[in-house]
């Protein structure tokens, strides 16, 4: 039996620093992505009893396609260029389900056959995988998919590829069991189909100050699928993101291609645990 799952502290894996005066409350929170992803029925922290220390870093994110009816039942896309077979897992955690997915992963160097690489997945954890939705007018979107402020973390998760925008975001709560809603909508601008615009609804009670010691700042990893949008025919456009944060309105600017990788240019911080009640 061979099993994958994500069983340590957010932490221990980004080494982010707390703010000080939320430290404990931070601590509290101590959520890993969501601590899941049995694989082949086993549930276990030690794989096949190989230690590494790569099982405690997250290294990638991949879209897991499924493969119905085929033996391995999946294979992994790394980036638009680059697809991986598992070593040591034959059967995709997350059954016939296309998700992006955080993983701790090791290239073996071996022969792939038909793929890329063959790569030793220590960890793998599905990231929240949404469609697009489209935009209606103002009164319906606020209504629906919220107006609550949200800052946008441009690191290595931060990515456009593989037909998806990754995004790690920050949000503030003030209760520990609110949910939160994340949407992106497509068509807000009608003179530009490229222009999306990410929407955070909060169901907790009003944050006022986010600097204040009851608030707490959370991070959360979510995909969205961009099927939705025009295909660019192989050109390079601009893809605009907007979105309100906790200091106004705000915007990046990624190179996109469909189907092709870009990065994107989004201020980086730090200070915040991850959170797993998001939808």
């Amino acid at each position: 039996m061979t099993s994958a799952m994500f069983c340590t502290k957010l932490d221990l894996i980004y080494g982010m620093k707390k703010k000080n005066m939320m430290k404990k409350r931070i601590q509290n929170l101590t959520l890993a992505l969501t601590c899941a992803a049995t694989v082949m029925g086993a549930s276990s922290c030690d794989i096949d009893n190989k230690e590494n220390v790569n099982i405690y870093y997250a290294n990638a994110i991949v879209t897991v396609k499924p493969l119905p009816d085929s033996n391995p039942s999946f294979y992994m896309q790394l980036d638009d260029s680059t697809t991986l077979v598992a070593k040591n897992i034959s059967q995709s955690p997350f059954g016939d389900k296309e998700v992006r997915a955080l993983a701790a992963l090791e290239i073996t160097g071996e022969d792939a056959g038909i793929y890329d690489k063959v790569a030793y997945v220590y960890a793998i954890d599905s990231i929240l995988t949404k469609n697009t939705v489209p935009f209606e007018d103002s009164k319906t979107a606020d209504s629906m998919y919220g107006t609550d402020p949200v800052e946008m973390i441009g690191d290595w998760m931060t990515v456009v590829e593989d037909g998806y925008i990754t995004l790690r975001v920050r949000v503030a709560t003030s209760t520990l069991g609110a949910t939160h809603k994340l949407s992106l909508l497509t068509g807000v601008n009608p003179d530009d189909p490229y222009e999306v615009e990410f929407r955070h609804k909060y169901d907790g009670p009003m944050i006022s100050d986010i600097h204040s010691p009851s608030c707490v700042l959370g991070d959360a990893l979510v995909a969205f699928r961009l099927d939705s949008l025009p295909d660019t025919q192989g050109e390079t456009v601009k893809l605009t993101l907007k979105w309100k944060s906790f200091r106004g309105e705000r915007m990046a600017i990624f190179d996109y291609c469909t189907d092709a990788a870009s990065g994107g240019a989004i201020q980086i911080e730090d200070g915040a645990s991850f959170l797993t009640n998001i939808k």
